[in-house]
C-alpha cells in the first residue's frame, strides 16, 4: 500500500490512507527464546490447572526457578489466548430475547443400539509432539460406547491443505 519510492512523500500518501504514519515504520519484534520456552511452559501447566489465573501462574513458575513478574505472565497468557476457567456471576441466566429449544430426548425411551446419536470434538496435545490434535467422536447413546473415533494432527492436516495449494 505505501510505497516508498513513490514521488509522494510517506506523510501524505499515509494521510489519504487513513492511517498513521507510526503504522506505517513500525516492524514487529520477534518473540525471544526466553519467551517462547515459558509460554510452552505455560500452556503445559493451563492444561494440568485450567484454573490458574496469572498470579497463581507466576508462583507455579517461581517454583520451577523461572523468576517473572505477575504483568509478563498475564501478558503471555493474553498473547496465548489463556484464561482461568472460573465460575463466572450471572451464567445461568438467559440473555433477554434469547431463545429456549426444548429438550427433545427427554421422554424418549432409550431402548436399542444406534436410536440415539451424539458427536464430540476435543483438544488435546499430544506428549511427543508439540502440536494441537482434533479429535472427533460419533456416539451412540443407546450402546454407551464411542462406536466411531479419529483423532488427526491438525499439524498434519495443515501439511495437507498446504500442499493440495
Amino acid at each position: 500500500m505505501i510505497d516508498r519510492t513513490h514521488t509522494f512523500p510517506v506523510k501524505r500518501q499515509a494521510k489519504e490512507l487513513g492511517i498513521s504514519r507510526s503504522r506505517v515504520y513500525y516492524l514487529p519484534r520477534p518473540v525471544s527464546s526466553e519467551d517462547l520456552a515459558i509460554m510452552r511452559r505455560i500452556d503445559a501447566l493451563h492444561l494440568e490447572f485450567p484454573f490458574a489465573g496469572s498470579r497463581m501462574m507466576r508462583d507455579f513458575l517461581r517454583q520451577e526457578g523461572i523468576t517473572i513478574g505477575r504483568c509478563h505472565v498475564a501478558s503471555l497468557m493474553k498473547k496465548m489466548a489463556i484464561e482461568a476457567v472460573y465460575r463466572r456471576p450471572s451464567t445461568s441466566r438467559p440473555a433477554p430475547g434469547h431463545k429456549i429449544y426444548p429438550y427433545l430426548l427427554r421422554k424418549l425411551p432409550m431402548v436399542r443400539p444406534n436410536q440415539v446419536w451424539a458427536t464430540d470434538i476435543s483438544y488435546w496435545i499430544d506428549s511427543n509432539v508439540w502440536c494441537p490434535r482434533l479429535t472427533a467422536a460419533m456416539m451412540s447413546w443407546g450402546s454407551a460406547f464411542q462406536t466411531k473415533g479419529r483423532g488427526s494432527s491438525l499439524c498434519s492436516l495443515m501439511k495437507r491443505l498446504m500442499a493440495a495449494c
